[in-house]
């Protein structure tokens, strides 16, 4: 259980009272004392590992105190997995949901444990980061977005998770609200910036699956081989919508060599290191694999770095309030302008 940590202060919960609840859900468990460690990472829904002798399961709640209209729906979650992990095997198939608000404070569901490596800001101690694991590990990321929007949603019985026409006005529309209603600092580049993005909407694609938050480090990769993914995790803000807003979310993630040292420590990740493929490579890569047209990949991308602006304002606006007291979060409004700054410039030169 190297991958987790005690609980965080704060962040416990009625342990014998979850426990009664697995217990009456799932049948013949172990009989040994119940254990909850925590998942540290993530900055979103807190994320627990549980662990009844020789079985594991991992437990998603919402964050702490106040959350945004619609978001953090632990009920969406757990039914789109239900559904999803049939068709993407990548998925980890739920247990079960709990609504029931009396048992820990919040909903929460119960997923399978998928064992494997999560890559996050370095490799596992003992990992070599040659040029050749680091471009086959860039195939990889790129290989399971591609094949999550060829899923066939419509046969998956996704239908009802998102509306797709009109998906793009939406986003530019509500991500905008969303970073307003979570202001806590002036940063005059925001207005040219959100108007730029507003004004010149492109067409979508056909819709597909998306995930939202599609990055490195929601990835688990088999440790004998961190080319092969074992499971996709994270799927809070799944939908139905474009795939190339999917795209552009990803490489928001994605840093370079060439890259300030700004915009490297939003939220720090070994994509840098030599053998990466750059974010051109990338899309370039995703076009080849997907056979869909990128020639508007400029406005996404300029789009994905705001929602990130976007999240992480939401995440400090919590942390300001006096919401939450992880002090991870504390340096976030600095990150934020950042971001604004990155997507504020790159508005103006008309590349990636």
């Amino acid at each position: 259980m190297s991958d987790t940590i005690k609980v965080r202060e704060g962040e416990d919960f009625d342990l014998a009272a979850v426990e009664r609840h697995i217990r009456e859900c799932i049948t013949d468990l172990p009989e040994e004392d119940i254990e909850i460690r925590q998942f540290p990472s993530g900055a979103s829904n807190l994320t627990y590992l549980v662990r009844i002798g020789d079985w594991e399961g991992v437990l998603r709640r919402p964050p702490l105190g106040p959350v945004p209209p619609k978001a953090h729906d632990m009920g969406r979650e757990a039914n789109v997995l239900m559904k999803l992990h049939e068709a993407y095997p990548l998925a980890p198939k739920p247990y079960f949901l709990c609504e029931d608000e009396s048992v820990m404070g919040a909903p929460f569901y119960l997923m399978e444990r998928r064992e494997g490596i999560v890559v996050d800001d370095s490799f596992p101690d003992g990992v070599e980061p040659a040029e050749e694991l680091c471009r086959g590990l860039s195939r990889t990321v790129v290989d399971t977005l591609v094949e999550l929007h060829a899923v066939d949603w419509q046969e998956a019985g996704l239908g009802k998770i998102g509306r797709p026409e009109g998906f793009l006005e939406r986003q530019v529309k509500g991500w905008i609200g969303r970073y307003d209603k979570a202001k806590t600092h002036e940063i005059p580049e925001v207005e040219p910036l959100t108007n730029w993005l507003a004004r010149d909407v492109p067409q979508s694609p056909p819709a597909t699956i998306i995930h939202n938050d599609y990055k490195l480090n929601n990835l688990v990769l088999n440790p004998e081989d961190l080319t092969e993914v074992r499971a996709v995790l994270d799927w809070e803000m799944a939908t139905i919508g474009d795939p190339l807003f999917d795209l552009a979310v990803s490489l928001s993630y994605w840093v370079e060599a060439g890259d300030s040292q700004e915009l490297k420590e939003v939220l720090p990740t070994v994509t840098d290191a030599p053998g990466f493929m750059t974010r051109k490579e990338f899309v370039d890569y995703y076009a080849e694999k997907s056979g869909r047209d990128l020639s508007e990949m400029h406005w996404y991308v300029v789009f994905g770095y705001f929602k990130l602006a976007a999240i992480l304002q939401q995440i400090y606006a919590r942390w300001h309030n006096g919401q939450t007291k992880d002090d991870r979060f504390a340096n976030f409004n600095e990150r934020v302008r950042n971001l604004i700054l990155h997507a504020h410039e790159l508005s103006r030169k008309g590349d990636i």
